[in-house]
């Protein structure tokens, strides 16, 4: 059964889910209990509101496109409306008595700055639940050594737990996407770390711009050869190889010599 759907307009990159079959397998994943504080992310026509809101919990919506948030706001009166950005959004005034819990399709474009941005506000979420590309789910789980890890693998594993749940095929959606979707799970990790995050930021942006090459090449702007081998990391290593443990310590050497 698949829901029908009006448009979908390109500036805001809106495909609508109308797989019904879908839509139930994403919702009994996010095991919804009733009193739970959700947001929900470009709610679009509410494929997943619906469910959301019949669970009985707490819902937060918001929505950038003015005419489904007008749609929104009469069949779910109930639930909490925002009609703006999410990127604008501050996730800390949120917070309160129970953790928020976070779901939502992800538009490609915000995708990365979105995950960056929740990062910084992870101690008032219990948990995310996001669809995305399929190339950047892989990316966000990717291990050291193998193609996908870079950035993107290093500041969500460094912040959550993540868990690759399963692939949504093109023709879940209306209009059809031309690439593969996958749901990913993020739970916040709770663990602050003891590094400047804007300084490791720099480094990780620095590694993976030169990722071909040796991270003695690749970080000669903030390590030297020396350097690398006092933590224990052979220069001819290449970015990709090196863990998240292993930028930590590089990230603190740099502070401490600063």
């Amino acid at each position: 059964m698949r829901l029908t759907v009006l448009r979908a307009r390109k500036r805001f990159g809106q495909n609508f889910l109308v797989d019904t079959g879908m839509i139930q397998k994403i919702i009994g994943s996010f095991d919804i209990k009733p009193g739970d504080h959700i947001i929900e992310i470009g709610p679009g026509r509410g494929a997943l509101t619906q469910p959301l809101s019949d669970s009985r919990c707490e819902l937060t919506l918001i929505e950038i496109d003015r005419d489904l948030a007008a749609e929104l706001s009469v069949r779910f009166p109930d639930a909490g409306l925002i009609n703006q950005d999410v990127m604008t959004i501050d996730f800390n005034t949120f917070a309160g008595k129970s953790l928020i819990r976070i779901i939502g399709n992800l538009p490609y474009n915000i995708s990365t700055p979105l995950l960056f941005k929740l990062f910084d506000s992870g101690e008032h979420i219990h948990d995310m639940h996001f669809m995305l590309q399929r190339e950047v789910v892989d990316r966000m789980t990717a291990l050291p050594s193998t193609k996908a890890y870079g950035r993107l693998s290093v500041m969500t594993q460094l912040h959550c737990h993540t868990e690759k749940l399963f692939e949504v095929p093109p023709q879940a959606f209306s209009p059809r996407p031309k690439v593969q979707s996958a749901i990913i799970r993020l739970t916040p990790n709770k663990k602050a770390t003891d590094v400047d995050r804007k300084l490791l930021e720099s480094i990780l942006i620095q590694a993976f711009s030169m990722r071909r090459k040796t991270i003695r090449n690749a970080l000669r702007k903030f390590l030297t050869a020396d350097e690398l081998e006092s933590l224990h990391l052979n220069p001819q290593l290449r970015p990709e190889n090196l863990t998240i443990d292993d930028y930590l310590s590089c990230t603190r050497f740099v502070e401490d010599r600063s």
